[in-house]
Order: C-alpha cells, then structure tokens, then sequence
C-alpha cells in the first residue's frame, strides 16, 4: 500500500491480469459503493466517437499498434499519410479524454483502459489485481464458453498472450511498465481467495 495515498472522492482504476478475476472485483466493487462502473462501454463510446468500427477499436486496445489491420470508418476505408498509426493514437486520444470525462462527471470505477495513467494527475486509487497461473486458468474455465475447448497448454499460452498484448498497449501509449507494483497503490493477490470477501475489504479502505 502507498502510504501517501490520499483520495479524493471515489475514483478506482483496476489493472489486471487475464483470469485473475480483475473484472468481477471492479464490478462488486462498484456496486458495494454505488457508483458507476465502466469497462466494454468505453470501447462503445470511443467508436462512435471516432466513426470507427466497433471491432477494430477492440482490436488496437487490446492488441497494441499494429499495421496489419484495414483502417475503416463505417464501411469505408480510411486514407492518410500514416492512417493506421493516425487511427492508434484517434483511439488512444479519444480513450484519453472520455476516461477523464468519466472521473469528472461521477465516482466510479474503470477497469483496464490506462485509466491509473490517464487520471494519474486526481489520485485515484490504483489497484493491481493478479494471480498465480493455476488460478487464472481455473477461473478462465469456469467462465468460458460451451464449445470452447482448450488444452492446458493451449490455455496457458492464450492467458498469456493476452497479458503481452495488453502490456504493449500500456507501454505504447503510456511510457509506463504494466503491473509494476511501483504504479498503483494496491496489488492484490486473488489465489485461491473469495472475490466477495476481497471487495468488502478493499471498500473499507474506500469509504
């Protein structure tokens, strides 16, 4: 715990790694406090915002800056002198600016989208939230779907996959090295333990 902390109001950010039940913590979190909760509903946002295809906005905040993807608004392409790193930094900017919008309007929490980087200069609290590889990948199953079928093996390199893509994304945009302990105020550990009972714990600190 940074022993510096002090917040005003009530604006959470969560990182997380894949599987470790980051999410579902952001979420009890929200509706433990009442406050407004955002996650899929920014990547909404910043698509219309940007006259982008919803899917490819997913696509760049979960997979980083890339050149292999078509750039389309709507159903059109997109031309420019660099359109693909135009389009990045269209998304991260507008990512920027709707997650501060976020933070000014009402308390919340937002999970994942850089918002410990993006709100750094309101103090928000900045939580971390891992796991050991056994746990994630236990919870990963429980919550699949039905006709998803992966091996431990496959699985272990998907959950990682993940966590690669979403620390390039983090580093990109934001200079900053993703899950180091030294850039929130809470890291915890959800191995083996009971979300719910976690959440109760972590909104005393908030309240």
């Amino acid at each position: 715990m940074n022993q510096e902390m002090i917040h005003m109001g009530k604006i959470i950010t969560i990182g997380r790694e894949f599987g470790s039940g980051g999410r579902e913590v952001g979420k009890r979190l929200s509706d433990e406090l009442g406050i407004a909760y955002y996650d899929n509903e920014i990547i909404t946002e910043i698509a219309k915002r940007t006259e982008l295809a919803e899917g490819y906005v997913q696509h760049v905040m979960e997979n980083g800056p890339t050149a292999l993807m078509p750039i389309t608004i709507g159903r059109t392409f997109y031309m420019g002198a660099d359109p693909v790193m135009e389009q990045n930094n269209a998304i991260y900017r507008e990512q920027s600016l709707l997650v501060q919008e976020l933070a000014e309007n009402s308390d919340c929490v937002i999970v994942g989208r850089s918002a410990d980087y993006i709100l750094r200069d309101k103090n928000p609290l900045r939580l971390f939230i891992y796991a050991d590889m056994e746990s994630r990948m236990e919870r990963c199953r429980k919550r699949a779907p039905e006709q998803e079928h992966f091996t431990d093996k496959e699985l272990r390199r998907h959950i990682q996959d993940v966590d690669k893509r979403r620390s390039k994304y983090y580093q990109f945009f934001t200079g900053q090295t993703w899950g180091e302990k030294l850039n929130y105020d809470l890291c915890i550990n959800t191995s083996g333990a009971n979300i719910e009972d976690l959440v109760k714990v972590i909104a005393k600190l908030v309240k």
